[in-house]
Protein backbone atom coordinates (compact mmCIF):
# COMPACT_ATOMS: atom_id res chain seq x y z
CA UNK A 1 0.00 0.00 0.00
CA UNK A 2 1.36 3.51 -0.85
CA UNK A 3 2.31 5.55 2.15
CA UNK A 4 2.69 9.18 0.01
CA UNK A 5 -0.56 10.92 2.17
CA UNK A 6 -1.51 10.60 6.20
CA UNK A 7 -4.99 10.84 5.18
CA UNK A 8 -6.41 7.05 4.78
CA UNK A 9 -7.44 6.03 1.56
CA UNK A 10 -11.78 6.49 2.41
CA UNK A 11 -10.56 10.27 3.22
CA UNK A 12 -9.30 10.30 -0.59
CA UNK A 13 -11.66 8.74 -1.95
CA UNK A 14 -14.26 10.82 -0.84
CA UNK A 15 -12.82 14.06 -1.16
CA UNK A 16 -11.95 12.42 -5.28
CA UNK A 17 -15.99 11.79 -5.19
CA UNK A 18 -16.64 15.44 -3.96
CA UNK A 19 -14.34 16.93 -6.63
CA UNK A 20 -15.84 14.85 -9.29
CA UNK A 21 -18.51 17.36 -11.78
CA UNK A 22 -22.31 16.34 -11.15
CA UNK A 23 -23.14 13.35 -13.66
CA UNK A 24 -26.01 13.83 -15.76
CA UNK A 25 -28.47 11.10 -16.14
CA UNK A 26 -28.44 9.32 -19.15
CA UNK A 27 -25.15 11.09 -20.37
CA UNK A 28 -24.68 10.94 -24.17
CA UNK A 29 -22.21 8.23 -25.69
CA UNK A 30 -19.91 8.09 -28.08
CA UNK A 31 -20.52 9.92 -31.33
CA UNK A 32 -23.44 12.04 -29.82
CA UNK A 33 -24.02 15.50 -29.15
CA UNK A 34 -23.66 17.33 -26.16
CA UNK A 35 -27.32 17.66 -24.22
CA UNK A 36 -29.28 20.72 -24.07
CA UNK A 37 -29.06 22.19 -27.50
CA UNK A 38 -31.33 24.03 -29.01
CA UNK A 39 -33.27 22.92 -32.52
CA UNK A 40 -30.98 25.21 -34.35
CA UNK A 41 -28.03 23.24 -32.89
CA UNK A 42 -28.90 20.10 -32.96
CA UNK A 43 -29.80 20.74 -36.89
CA UNK A 44 -26.49 22.18 -37.48
CA UNK A 45 -24.36 19.17 -35.41
CA UNK A 46 -26.67 16.64 -37.51
CA UNK A 47 -25.58 18.65 -41.04
CA UNK A 48 -21.86 18.52 -39.50
CA UNK A 49 -22.08 14.85 -39.12
CA UNK A 50 -23.22 14.62 -42.72
CA UNK A 51 -20.49 16.71 -44.23
CA UNK A 52 -17.99 15.11 -41.57
CA UNK A 53 -19.18 11.39 -43.24
CA UNK A 54 -19.44 12.39 -46.72
CA UNK A 55 -16.46 11.39 -49.48
CA UNK A 56 -15.08 14.52 -50.94
CA UNK A 57 -14.85 13.82 -54.71
CA UNK A 58 -12.11 15.81 -57.39
CA UNK A 59 -14.83 17.63 -58.84
CA UNK A 60 -16.40 19.52 -57.98
CA UNK A 61 -15.33 19.12 -54.33
CA UNK A 62 -11.31 19.56 -55.14
CA UNK A 63 -10.05 16.87 -53.57
CA UNK A 64 -6.48 16.45 -53.65
CA UNK A 65 -4.71 16.77 -55.86
CA UNK A 66 -2.20 15.08 -52.48
CA UNK A 67 -4.37 14.11 -49.85
CA UNK A 68 -4.59 11.85 -46.87
CA UNK A 69 -8.09 10.42 -47.14
CA UNK A 70 -11.39 11.54 -48.79
CA UNK A 71 -13.58 12.00 -45.30
CA UNK A 72 -12.60 12.66 -41.86
CA UNK A 73 -15.02 9.88 -41.00
CA UNK A 74 -12.10 7.38 -42.76
CA UNK A 75 -9.70 8.09 -39.86
CA UNK A 76 -12.28 9.72 -37.00
CA UNK A 77 -14.11 6.55 -36.92
CA UNK A 78 -13.78 4.59 -33.32
CA UNK A 79 -16.25 3.73 -31.36
CA UNK A 80 -18.10 5.84 -33.34
CA UNK A 81 -17.72 8.75 -35.93
CA UNK A 82 -16.01 11.60 -34.61
CA UNK A 83 -13.43 8.96 -32.52
CA UNK A 84 -9.89 8.03 -33.75
CA UNK A 85 -8.37 4.58 -35.02
CA UNK A 86 -5.16 3.14 -36.04
CA UNK A 87 -4.23 5.31 -38.97
CA UNK A 88 -1.01 7.07 -38.64
CA UNK A 89 0.09 9.61 -40.44
CA UNK A 90 3.76 10.51 -41.23
CA UNK A 91 5.49 13.91 -40.57
CA UNK A 92 9.46 14.33 -41.55
CA UNK A 93 11.98 16.53 -41.67
CA UNK A 94 15.82 17.15 -41.27
CA UNK A 95 18.21 18.67 -39.25
CA UNK A 96 20.48 21.40 -40.68
CA UNK A 97 23.42 23.11 -38.84
CA UNK A 98 21.04 21.96 -35.68
CA UNK A 99 17.96 23.58 -36.69
CA UNK A 100 15.12 21.66 -37.47
CA UNK A 101 14.45 22.08 -41.66
CA UNK A 102 10.42 20.93 -42.30
CA UNK A 103 11.64 20.69 -45.96
CA UNK A 104 8.76 22.08 -47.17
CA UNK A 105 10.72 22.29 -50.36
CA UNK A 106 10.38 18.70 -50.93
CA UNK A 107 6.49 18.73 -49.17
CA UNK A 108 7.82 18.35 -45.59
CA UNK A 109 6.64 18.39 -43.23
CA UNK A 110 3.00 16.34 -43.52
CA UNK A 111 2.99 13.33 -46.09
CA UNK A 112 -0.19 13.08 -48.04
CA UNK A 113 0.08 9.26 -49.20
CA UNK A 114 -2.61 9.66 -51.58
CA UNK A 115 -3.18 11.09 -54.63
CA UNK A 116 -5.91 11.63 -57.48
CA UNK A 117 -5.24 10.58 -60.99
CA UNK A 118 -2.48 12.06 -62.53
CA UNK A 119 -0.57 12.43 -59.77
CA UNK A 120 1.80 11.03 -57.50
CA UNK A 121 1.48 10.06 -53.88
CA UNK A 122 3.96 11.22 -51.38
CA UNK A 123 7.02 9.99 -49.50
CA UNK A 124 10.00 10.56 -47.29
CA UNK A 125 12.26 12.62 -49.39
CA UNK A 126 15.12 10.64 -48.02
CA UNK A 127 16.78 11.24 -51.34
CA UNK A 128 17.40 14.74 -50.00
CA UNK A 129 18.24 14.34 -46.70
CA UNK A 130 15.43 13.63 -44.67
CA UNK A 131 16.31 12.16 -41.80
CA UNK A 132 13.96 12.41 -39.31
CA UNK A 133 10.44 10.19 -39.43
CA UNK A 134 8.02 9.74 -37.08
CA UNK A 135 4.45 8.56 -36.63
CA UNK A 136 1.25 10.73 -35.80
CA UNK A 137 -1.70 8.95 -34.24
CA UNK A 138 -5.29 9.64 -35.26
CA UNK A 139 -6.62 11.52 -31.78
CA UNK A 140 -10.69 11.22 -31.52
CA UNK A 141 -12.40 14.48 -31.51
CA UNK A 142 -14.83 13.65 -28.54
CA UNK A 143 -15.61 16.59 -26.08
CA UNK A 144 -13.55 19.37 -27.81
CA UNK A 145 -16.06 21.91 -27.72
CA UNK A 146 -15.36 22.28 -24.38
CA UNK A 147 -11.45 22.48 -24.44
CA UNK A 148 -12.43 25.36 -27.06
CA UNK A 149 -14.79 26.67 -24.65
CA UNK A 150 -11.87 27.16 -22.06
CA UNK A 151 -10.42 30.69 -21.70
CA UNK A 152 -6.95 30.69 -22.56
CA UNK A 153 -6.57 33.07 -19.20
CA UNK A 154 -7.45 29.48 -17.65
CA UNK A 155 -4.32 27.80 -19.30
CA UNK A 156 -1.86 30.38 -18.89
CA UNK A 157 -3.28 29.97 -14.60
CA UNK A 158 -2.60 25.93 -15.38
CA UNK A 159 1.06 26.87 -16.48
CA UNK A 160 1.90 29.76 -13.66
CA UNK A 161 0.56 26.88 -11.12
CA UNK A 162 2.88 24.52 -12.92
CA UNK A 163 6.02 26.19 -12.77
CA UNK A 164 6.23 25.98 -8.98
CA UNK A 165 6.73 22.39 -9.76
CA UNK A 166 9.55 22.78 -12.15
CA UNK A 167 10.15 19.04 -12.93
CA UNK A 168 6.95 18.55 -14.50
CA UNK A 169 5.97 22.23 -15.31
CA UNK A 170 4.15 22.01 -18.83
CA UNK A 171 3.76 25.65 -20.71
CA UNK A 172 1.42 26.82 -23.36
CA UNK A 173 2.00 27.12 -26.99
CA UNK A 174 1.36 30.41 -28.16
CA UNK A 175 0.47 30.32 -31.77
CA UNK A 176 -1.03 32.16 -34.88
CA UNK A 177 -4.76 32.41 -34.72
CA UNK A 178 -5.95 33.13 -38.64
CA UNK A 179 -9.82 33.16 -37.28
CA UNK A 180 -9.20 36.00 -34.21
CA UNK A 181 -6.07 37.27 -35.91
CA UNK A 182 -3.09 37.94 -33.54
CA UNK A 183 -1.80 34.71 -31.44
CA UNK A 184 -3.87 32.85 -29.30
CA UNK A 185 -3.30 29.76 -27.15
CA UNK A 186 -2.89 26.68 -28.88
CA UNK A 187 -5.28 23.68 -27.38
CA UNK A 188 -5.04 21.12 -30.38
CA UNK A 189 -2.81 18.86 -32.57
CA UNK A 190 -0.06 16.65 -30.55
CA UNK A 191 2.49 19.84 -30.39
CA UNK A 192 -0.47 22.06 -29.25
CA UNK A 193 -0.25 23.77 -32.63
CA UNK A 194 -3.72 24.85 -33.26
CA UNK A 195 -5.68 27.15 -31.33
CA UNK A 196 -9.29 26.49 -31.77
CA UNK A 197 -11.56 23.99 -33.59
CA UNK A 198 -12.32 26.73 -36.65
CA UNK A 199 -8.37 26.58 -37.43
CA UNK A 200 -8.56 22.92 -36.99
CA UNK A 201 -11.60 21.83 -39.11
CA UNK A 202 -9.85 24.52 -42.07
CA UNK A 203 -6.33 23.27 -41.95
CA UNK A 204 -7.66 19.53 -41.49
CA UNK A 205 -9.60 20.06 -44.59
CA UNK A 206 -6.65 21.41 -46.52
CA UNK A 207 -3.65 19.31 -45.20
CA UNK A 208 -5.70 16.06 -44.57
CA UNK A 209 -8.19 16.18 -48.08
CA UNK A 210 -6.64 19.24 -50.29
CA UNK A 211 -9.45 21.51 -49.67
CA UNK A 212 -8.42 24.75 -50.21
CA UNK A 213 -11.04 27.28 -47.79
CA UNK A 214 -10.82 30.84 -47.24
CA UNK A 215 -8.23 29.94 -43.83
CA UNK A 216 -6.49 27.88 -46.20
CA UNK A 217 -6.65 29.12 -49.42
CA UNK A 218 -2.99 27.88 -50.92
CA UNK A 219 -2.79 24.50 -52.33
CA UNK A 220 -0.34 21.90 -51.00
CA UNK A 221 2.52 21.22 -53.59
CA UNK A 222 2.49 17.53 -54.41
CA UNK A 223 5.80 16.71 -52.94
CA UNK A 224 6.76 20.22 -52.93
CA UNK A 225 6.65 21.15 -56.48
CA UNK A 226 4.49 23.57 -57.07
CA UNK A 227 4.75 23.54 -61.01
CA UNK A 228 2.41 20.32 -60.57
CA UNK A 229 0.05 22.77 -59.68
CA UNK A 230 -0.67 23.54 -63.38
CA UNK A 231 -2.25 20.06 -63.68
CA UNK A 232 -4.81 20.93 -60.69
CA UNK A 233 -8.29 20.39 -62.05
CA UNK A 234 -9.75 22.43 -59.65
CA UNK A 235 -7.34 25.37 -59.32
CA UNK A 236 -10.18 27.71 -57.78
CA UNK A 237 -11.11 28.01 -53.94
CA UNK A 238 -12.32 24.48 -52.96
CA UNK A 239 -14.83 25.47 -50.10
CA UNK A 240 -16.44 28.95 -49.79
CA UNK A 241 -16.08 28.23 -45.86
CA UNK A 242 -19.57 26.56 -45.42
CA UNK A 243 -17.77 23.23 -45.32
CA UNK A 244 -14.97 24.44 -42.79
CA UNK A 245 -18.00 25.86 -40.69
CA UNK A 246 -20.23 22.57 -40.79
CA UNK A 247 -16.84 20.71 -39.46
CA UNK A 248 -16.25 22.83 -36.80
CA UNK A 249 -20.12 22.87 -35.75
CA UNK A 250 -19.58 18.65 -35.56
CA UNK A 251 -16.62 18.78 -33.39
CA UNK A 252 -18.28 21.98 -31.18
CA UNK A 253 -21.33 20.46 -30.20
CA UNK A 254 -19.88 16.70 -29.73
CA UNK A 255 -20.12 15.15 -26.62
CA UNK A 256 -17.01 14.31 -24.58
CA UNK A 257 -16.43 10.48 -23.88
CA UNK A 258 -18.93 8.64 -21.23
CA UNK A 259 -17.41 7.37 -18.40
CA UNK A 260 -16.73 3.36 -17.42
CA UNK A 261 -18.19 2.36 -14.55
CA UNK A 262 -16.46 3.82 -11.34
CA UNK A 263 -16.09 0.98 -9.08
CA UNK A 264 -13.91 0.97 -5.47
CA UNK A 265 -10.85 -0.14 -7.38
CA UNK A 266 -11.49 2.40 -9.40
CA UNK A 267 -11.69 5.12 -6.94
CA UNK A 268 -8.72 3.92 -5.31
CA UNK A 269 -6.72 3.52 -8.37
CA UNK A 270 -7.48 7.76 -9.31
CA UNK A 271 -5.30 7.81 -5.42
CA UNK A 272 -2.55 5.68 -6.91
CA UNK A 273 -2.81 8.07 -10.29
CA UNK A 274 -2.19 10.96 -8.60
CA UNK A 275 0.16 9.48 -5.52
CA UNK A 276 2.34 8.91 -8.54
CA UNK A 277 2.19 11.95 -10.14
CA UNK A 278 0.20 11.49 -13.36
CA UNK A 279 -1.95 14.02 -12.57
CA UNK A 280 1.11 16.62 -12.79
CA UNK A 281 0.30 16.93 -16.27
CA UNK A 282 -2.76 14.90 -16.74
CA UNK A 283 -5.27 17.30 -14.96
CA UNK A 284 -8.18 15.66 -13.93
CA UNK A 285 -10.69 19.02 -14.01
CA UNK A 286 -11.22 21.60 -16.52
CA UNK A 287 -14.13 24.53 -16.75
CA UNK A 288 -15.40 26.40 -19.81
CA UNK A 289 -15.66 29.79 -19.78
CA UNK A 290 -18.50 31.88 -21.65
CA UNK A 291 -19.51 30.28 -25.03
CA UNK A 292 -22.10 31.05 -27.61
CA UNK A 293 -23.36 27.48 -27.25
CA UNK A 294 -25.20 27.69 -23.56
CA UNK A 295 -24.77 23.74 -23.07
CA UNK A 296 -20.91 24.24 -23.03
CA UNK A 297 -20.77 27.63 -20.95
CA UNK A 298 -19.11 27.58 -17.60
CA UNK A 299 -18.92 23.52 -17.68
CA UNK A 300 -16.85 21.77 -15.08
CA UNK A 301 -15.52 18.40 -17.48
CA UNK A 302 -12.86 15.90 -16.59
CA UNK A 303 -10.58 15.55 -19.93
CA UNK A 304 -7.12 14.07 -17.60
CA UNK A 305 -5.35 16.54 -19.57
CA UNK A 306 -3.48 20.26 -19.03
CA UNK A 307 -2.96 20.39 -22.90
CA UNK A 308 0.42 22.09 -22.44
CA UNK A 309 3.53 21.52 -23.46
CA UNK A 310 6.17 18.83 -21.87
CA UNK A 311 9.54 18.30 -22.47
CA UNK A 312 9.12 14.31 -22.58
CA UNK A 313 12.96 13.77 -24.03
CA UNK A 314 13.44 10.64 -26.05
CA UNK A 315 9.83 10.40 -26.25
CA UNK A 316 9.68 13.86 -28.06
CA UNK A 317 9.53 12.81 -32.37
CA UNK A 318 11.84 15.49 -33.33
CA UNK A 319 9.28 17.51 -35.24
CA UNK A 320 9.26 21.10 -34.66
CA UNK A 321 5.85 23.47 -34.85
CA UNK A 322 6.10 26.89 -33.89
CA UNK A 323 7.80 26.98 -31.02
CA UNK A 324 7.08 23.23 -30.08
CA UNK A 325 10.56 21.44 -29.92
CA UNK A 326 11.46 18.66 -31.09
CA UNK A 327 11.16 17.39 -27.93
CA UNK A 328 8.00 18.28 -26.45
CA UNK A 329 4.41 17.10 -27.09
CA UNK A 330 0.86 18.54 -25.79
CA UNK A 331 -0.29 16.34 -22.98
CA UNK A 332 -2.42 13.57 -24.43
CA UNK A 333 -6.07 13.79 -22.69
CA UNK A 334 -7.22 10.14 -21.17
CA UNK A 335 -10.78 10.68 -21.47
CA UNK A 336 -12.08 8.01 -23.75
CA UNK A 337 -8.49 5.78 -23.02
CA UNK A 338 -10.89 2.56 -22.82
CA UNK A 339 -12.03 2.41 -26.51
CA UNK A 340 -8.33 3.34 -27.88
CA UNK A 341 -6.22 0.27 -29.19
CA UNK A 342 -2.99 2.63 -30.08
CA UNK A 343 -1.58 4.77 -27.92
CA UNK A 344 0.77 7.46 -27.39
CA UNK A 345 1.75 9.81 -30.78
CA UNK A 346 3.09 7.38 -32.88
CA UNK A 347 1.03 4.40 -32.11
CA UNK A 348 4.09 2.57 -30.67
CA UNK A 349 1.83 1.33 -27.65
CA UNK A 350 -0.55 -1.32 -27.86
CA UNK A 351 -1.59 -1.29 -24.16
CA UNK A 352 -1.67 1.52 -21.49
CA UNK A 353 1.20 -0.06 -19.56
CA UNK A 354 3.37 0.21 -22.68
CA UNK A 355 2.27 3.78 -23.14
CA UNK A 356 3.15 4.37 -19.40
CA UNK A 357 6.58 2.82 -19.69
CA UNK A 358 6.99 4.74 -22.87
CA UNK A 359 6.97 8.48 -20.76
CA UNK A 360 10.73 10.11 -20.35
CA UNK A 361 11.91 13.59 -19.59
CA UNK A 362 9.70 15.11 -17.57
CA UNK A 363 7.01 11.94 -17.40
CA UNK A 364 10.11 9.98 -16.24
CA UNK A 365 9.68 9.86 -12.25
CA UNK A 366 5.99 8.86 -12.69
CA UNK A 367 7.24 6.33 -14.97
CA UNK A 368 9.40 5.42 -12.25
CA UNK A 369 6.60 4.93 -9.87
CA UNK A 370 4.68 3.47 -11.41
CA UNK A 371 7.77 1.06 -12.28
CA UNK A 372 7.74 0.61 -7.91
CA UNK A 373 4.22 -0.24 -7.83
CA UNK A 374 3.23 -3.21 -5.70
CA UNK A 375 0.64 -5.83 -7.88
CA UNK A 376 -2.64 -4.60 -5.66
CA UNK A 377 -1.60 -0.58 -6.57
CA UNK A 378 -0.83 -1.54 -10.43
CA UNK A 379 -3.87 -3.07 -10.52
CA UNK A 380 -5.97 -0.76 -9.07
CA UNK A 381 -4.28 2.14 -10.99
CA UNK A 382 -5.18 0.32 -14.61
CA UNK A 383 -8.76 -0.47 -13.31
CA UNK A 384 -8.98 3.52 -13.08
CA UNK A 385 -7.84 3.93 -16.45
CA UNK A 386 -9.64 1.56 -18.10
CA UNK A 387 -12.76 3.86 -16.56
CA UNK A 388 -11.99 6.44 -18.77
Amino acid sequence: MLRRTALSLSVVVLALLLSLPAVADNPPTFGEPVRGLTPAQQAAFQAGLEDFTSVESVVPDGLGPVFNEASCATCHSVPAVGGGSTRIETRFGKLTNGIFDPMTDRGGSLIQDHAIPGFTPEHVPTEFGATIQTGRRTTPLFGLGLVDAVPDGYFQLLEAIESLSPGTAGRVHMVTDPVHGGTSVGKFGWKAQVPNLHTFAGDAYLNEMGITNPLFPNESCPQGDCSLLAANPVPTLNDDGSGVQKFTDFMTMLAPPPRGPITTDVLAGQVVFNAIGCAACHTQLLVTGDSPVEALRFQAFQPFSDFLLHDMGSLGDGIVQGDATGKEIRTAPLWGLRMESVLLHDGRATTIEQAILGHAGQGLAARNRFTALNARDKARLMAFLNSL
